[in-house]
């Protein structure tokens, strides 16, 4: 049976890696934005270096996107010019997260970035692993899922984008700023985690036993049930003070998943 309120999925989107592929990357909740200079830095260090064939980004690669035509300046600039550098040279693929769910078809286009479903099954090195986001798992926060349902819908999307930059801009920040009050008021312990009878459901239903999901960030591996493992990204954060600084990557080869630190020159990991 699926968990409470679990979105129930009549097939899951699927990709298949190629062949030659020896290592893909996993990382997610880097939260971008103009206050994060050293986070942005290991990120491009990373994409420009890593050895591995693919990097795919699992959502809040940014702390807000309130349209493609943000691209063009400030730290959304540059941030999309490192994604078009290193998909260049390798396979770059992004899933939308709950802070960067307007990223769209121009801005990932323009960058030679692939757009991933949420949730996928990506295939490789014989094995199957389910990737998505997390925020759709985590059914608890009630408020949050009805948040969730409007700012997806279509109609909501269209009249948001309709309006100036700017004012996206206001309202986005209006947002975030009413996200941070929620959290501070959240007493330690309450943070919310996915669904763990959700998930397996969705794990069952696509026939892996394994998943790979950010959002939450609580990064970790366990058992959800036998045979079944979830691993989940750490967020980056290298540049608040009183934060412990944290950006791991978790790596794929043929055998297993590791986590690893980004890397900072060439040939390093």
């Amino acid at each position: 049976m699926a968990g409470r309120g679990a979105p129930v999925l009549a097939a899951f989107a699927e990709f298949n890696a190629p062949a030659s592929w020896r290592a893909i990357d996993f990382l997610s909740d880097l939260h971008l934005g103009d206050d994060t200079p050293r986070t942005f830095d290991a990120f491009a260090a990373h994409l420009r270096h890593t050895p591995a064939d693919a990097v795919f980004i699992l959502g809040d690669l940014f702390e807000v996107w309130v349209g493609d035509d943000a691209r063009f300046e400030g730290s959304e600039a540059d941030c999309a010019a490192v994604l078009a550098e290193a998909a260049s040279h390798r396979t770059v693929g992004f899933m939308v997260g709950n802070r960067d769910f307007l990223v769209g078809t121009e801005m990932l286009a323009a960058c030679g970035v692939l757009l991933l479903a949420d949730p996928m099954v990506l295939t490789a090195f014989g094995e199957r692993v389910l990737l998505t986001h997390g925020d759709a798992l985590c059914l608890s926060d009630l408020d949050y899922q009805r948040f969730r349902a409007q700012v997806r819908s279509a109609q909501w999307q269209r009249d948001f984008l309709a309006k100036s930059l700017a004012e996206r801009r206001r309202i986005a920040r209006d947002i975030r700023e009413q996200s941070r009050q929620r959290k501070a008021a959240q007493a330690t312990g309450e943070w919310i985690d996915v669904d763990a009878a959700a998930a397996l459901h969705w794990m069952r239903h696509a026939n892996t036993p394994t998943l790979v999901h950010g959002h939450t960030h609580m990064p970790r591996s366990e058992e959800l049930a036998p045979g079944y493992v979830r691993h989940v990204l750490s967020d980056w954060d290298l540049d608040h003070a009183g934060a412990v600084a944290r950006a791991d990557v978790l790596r794929w080869r043929r055998g297993g998943l590791e986590r690893i630190a980004p890397a900072a020159a060439a040939g390093s990991c």
